[in-house]
């Protein structure tokens, strides 16, 4: 990013929920640790050309010790001869009020972050901030913004969330990949206005690709709701429009921000107990019957163990040509506040079982002892009793006022003790069609559904063919704790009309069946011609405590994009399905296209 173009700032995101597990037990080591020590080791190559370039360097790598990382950044400067002034930012650590836990930081906005700059800071560290305050608490202090800059700090706020993870905004870990050369993506940039509008690009000359597609793939990442909280602002996510702005360029305009919530999500970590796995293969005739017989041997092993989850995928295939493929997996997972019962007794159950089971018995790796896990769990705090604090390259402490409050905005009675109740209400949701009987997990939805007219609706039924959802739509998704969010879009307004009309909660559960019995939520974005499902407690204490085979949910929209259902022919391209004349789409008239994204 140095050496590819010009910079203003630059700009590090190192902690997700499970790095705080992680630099927790490295504090428990060593109180002088809890940051993140890979900065270091990039910085060391890094900094004098960024003294050179005159690049600000704002990161969050301080994790759970941000002055130690600003006196270690200090040390280095001084010993690679770069004359810098480095500030940090503090306050977020909980701990002590959370009895038992790990950690406990609060998610600061970029206030802190902004005073630092202000005060002619070259590197900014901080602890737990939000994401996307790496790129606002910049773009506060470069155009001078006020807190009451609701408009500008959202469309900042946007443009943050989408720079936050890297690459997936220039075609990582992007549905439409096979469209593009995303073997080497480059990392993206935001060029930002004075008025919070913002270009998504990246460096000439760098691989991947900055698309509608791939800024709206991450713009759904992460999210839940059209209001997207945050500590500075409340960006309205339902009034983000991408506009085309040349190769490799998309534009952000129009985002509306709100009063920020009076609270701040504070994120707490616990060892939760200690954890094993065992992976049994089984090849060839009778895998439900091996499978069935190595639980019944283990049955009463495993009987005092709080929690035990058996999964078997059936990834063999019949008539395999290779041994590999003719095998399936079962996978064994157990959980329990005491190593005893999950370490030595489950692993050697396990491994006398080898001469005395189902025939080809054979593990993936030997079973090995038992490990700690960490739960992941968030609360709230009121802002004003969280000590905000800028530590200025001179030393000087300075406090970071919470927003004042606006009573209109979050009325009384919306907050009650540890919880944040819903901002103002969302704008007015679709009004879904009926609930209907799904046929069960191997043929996605119903055949019928999602082409024919509704009764008595006076519109001709729509030719229909069996499709994978992914023919039409994108998809993007990922972990929020124990919560689970898989964002859906369509390139054109008559696909997004259907997928409105067709993807409702119902469906959606019947598609996914995983999901069943557990709380959906579907939110709404017509600019970006996208749905935002929530779902509620999928991945339990979070992902280092859990045991779905996916247990961040990173694939969990692709799962999504290839269950069948039945779409209208007319919207798929012509090579999904027959090649008859494309047909007018039935219903509602076409709305016009977000700004500058084509038909």
């Amino acid at each position: 990013m140095l050496t590819g173009g010009p910079l203003d700032v630059l700009t590090g995101d190192y902690l997700a929920e499970l790095t705080m597990l992680i630099l927790g037990r490295d504090r428990l080591k060593n109180p002088d640790l809890g940051y993140a020590k890979t900065f270091l080791r990039q910085l060391e190559e890094g900094l004098g050309l960024a003294h050179e370039r005159g690049v600000r360097l704002v990161t969050n790598a301080g994790g759970l010790n941000p002055a130690g990382l600003a006196d270690a950044v200090r040390a280095l400067a001084a010993k690679v001869g770069v004359p810098v002034s480095v500030a940090h930012v503090e306050g977020d650590d909980l701990t002590a009020r959370e009895n038992g836990a790990l950690t406990a930081n609060a998610y600061l906005g970029g206030a802190g972050i902004t005073a630092c700059l202000r005060a002619g800071a070259d590197v900014v560290v901080t602890g737990r901030v939000t994401d996307a305050a790496l790129v606002s608490g910049p773009a506060a202090w470069w155009f001078d913004w006020a807190p009451e800059d609701h408009d500008r700090l959202a469309g900042a706020v946007v443009a943050g969330h989408v720079l936050e993870c890297g690459t997936q905004a220039t075609g990582g870990n992007y549905s439409f990949f096979t469209a593009h050369d995303v073997r080497r993506p480059g990392f993206p940039l935001a060029e930002i206005s004075s008025d919070g509008s913002a270009v998504i690009t990246k460096h000439p000359g760098t691989g991947g690709v900055v698309s509608a597609g791939t800024v709206t793939a991450q713009l759904l990442y992460e999210t839940q709701g059209v209001r997207y909280l945050g500590p500075d602002v409340t960006a309205r996510l339902d009034t983000v429009r991408l506009g085309d702005d040349g190769a490799d360029r998309v534009r952000i305009s129009g985002v509306r921000g709100e009063q920020p919530p009076p609270t701040l999500k504070v994120g707490v970590t616990r060892i939760g107990g200690w954890r094993n796995e065992v992976v049994f293969v089984l090849t060839g005739l009778d895998i439900e019957a091996k499978a069935d017989l190595v639980r019944s041997q283990l049955a009463e092993t495993l009987e005092d163990v709080a929690d035990v989850a058996w999964t078997l995928a059936r990834t063999d295939h019949a008539d395999a040509d290779t041994e590999e493929t003719a095998s399936a997996l079962l996978r064994l997972v157990v959980r329990d506040p005491s190593p005893d019962r999950v370490g030595r007794a489950l692993t050697s159950a396990a491994v006398e079982l080898a001469l005395g089971s189902y025939p080809g018995f054979h593990v993936t790796t030997p079973p090995g002892p038992a490990q700690p896990y960490g739960v992941f769990a968030s609360t709230f705090a009121p802002a004003t009793e969280v000590p905000h604090t800028a530590v200025l390259p001179d030393g000087t402490h300075l406090p970071i006022p919470a927003p004042p409050p606006e009573p209109a905005a979050f009325p009384a009675g919306s907050l009650e003790p540890g919880t944040l109740s819903a901002p103002p209400p969302e704008p007015a949701a679709f009004s879904a069609p009926p609930a209907f009987e799904a046929r069960g997990s191997g043929g996605g939805a119903p055949e019928g559904v999602g082409g024919a007219a509704p009764a008595g609706s006076g519109a001709e039924p729509r030719e229909t063919v069996r499709a994978p959802l992914g023919a039409l739509a994108g998809a993007r998704s990922g972990d929020k704790g124990g919560d689970a969010n898989v964002g859906v879009w369509t390139e054109s307004a008559p696909a997004w009309h259907w997928l409105r009309d067709t993807l409702t909660v119902d469906r959606f559960q019947a598609l996914l069946p995983e999901t069943r019995g557990l709380a959906v939520q579907r939110h709404e974005l017509p600019n970006l011609r996208a749905l935002n499902f929530t779902v509620t407690g999928i991945l339990g204490d979070g992902v280092a405590s859990g045991h779905r085979f996916d247990p961040q949910a990173k694939a969990l929209g692709e799962w999504l994009r290839a269950r069948h259902l039945d779409i209208p022919v007319d919207l798929l391209p012509p090579a999904q399905g027959p090649a008859p004349a494309p047909q007018p789409a039935q219903g509602p008239a076409p709305v016009p296209a977000p700004e500058g994204t084509g038909p």
